[in-house]
């Protein structure tokens, strides 16, 4: 499976809108260099999906890429076939999948307006393996686990 970056979004202050930029720094074991949320141990990096996205915008939201909170608004991305453990490679750098989904705590702007959010179940996060510059347009190759490679024999 193969996509392609369509935004990338962050945010200096945690609870701040985030942002676009054109091109951002991963940073091993932390995440995105200026980015509000780097140095999670687990999720770094939130990626969804503009299909998901899509999703809520024929719901009549007025959104824009980084709404939810992701840093990587991706492209030709299925969601439904991540798995725990599937790396991503984008340019020289490698990300990991950590966790799909999250519990929301507290019920967002999103949900108030519609009723329901599609990060606690579309939303995919990631530590960086290996870090380096990623851009808008750059193409993002998904490698299934090993884990996953051996349970489909």
């Amino acid at each position: 499976m193969k996509g392609r970056i369509l935004s990338i979004n962050i945010s200096l202050k945690k609870g701040e809108k985030k942002h676009p930029v054109m091109s951002a720094r991963l940073v091993e074991n932390f995440g995105i260099e200026g980015d509000a949320h780097g140095g999670e141990p687990l999720r770094q990096v939130s990626m969804l999906s503009s299909d998901d996205i899509g999703k809520m915008k024929r719901e009549g939201l007025i959104i824009s890429y980084g709404d939810f909170g992701e840093n990587i608004t991706a492209e030709n991305i299925d969601s439904s076939k991540i798995r725990m453990g599937d790396k991503l490679r984008i340019g020289e750098t490698e990300l990991e999948v950590t966790q799909i989904g999250k519990v929301c705590h507290t019920r967002c702007n999103i949900f108030d307006q519609v009723g329901y959010c599609i990060m606690p179940e579309s939303g995919i996060f990631l530590k960086v393996i290996r870090g380096g510059e990623i851009k808008v347009g750059d193409e993002i190759e998904i490698m299934r686990s090993e884990t996953d490679k051996n349970t489909a024999k």
